[in-house]
């Protein structure tokens, strides 16, 4: 597993989590609820990684919902903390732009 989704996969067991302004606006715009997000992210499968992101280490992955449906979930650690793990943004994502199975971006 990625270093930066075990660092936030701890943080979160551990209850040290923040959904960021942003994101609380994507996970209502997408009926996504945020229980499911927290709870869905041991099962998280990395899609992509931004160890050198300017505002901290982050990740994009995909997670599933109660109902089975995906998720692409931004989770990060702001830049020079330890903790906490922060949910940046949360959507469905777009079949139109994404491979079958969410994993990588159509060209």
């Amino acid at each position: 597993m990625n270093k930066t989704l075990m660092e936030i996969l701890r943080l979160v067991q551990m209850g040290e989590v923040r959904i960021s302004d942003h994101g609380y606006d994507e996970l209502a715009e997408d009926g996504i609820v945020v229980k499911d997000i927290v709870e869905s992210i041991a099962e998280a499968i990395l899609v992509e990684d931004y160890p050198d992101y300017p505002k901290g280490k982050c990740v994009l992955v995909l997670q599933k919902d109660r109902r089975g449906d995906f998720i692409h979930a931004v989770w990060g650690i702001p830049k020079g903390m330890p903790s906490p793990a922060v949910l940046i943004t949360a959507y469905r994502p777009d079949p139109t732009r994404w491979e079958a199975g969410f994993m990588r971006r159509k060209t």
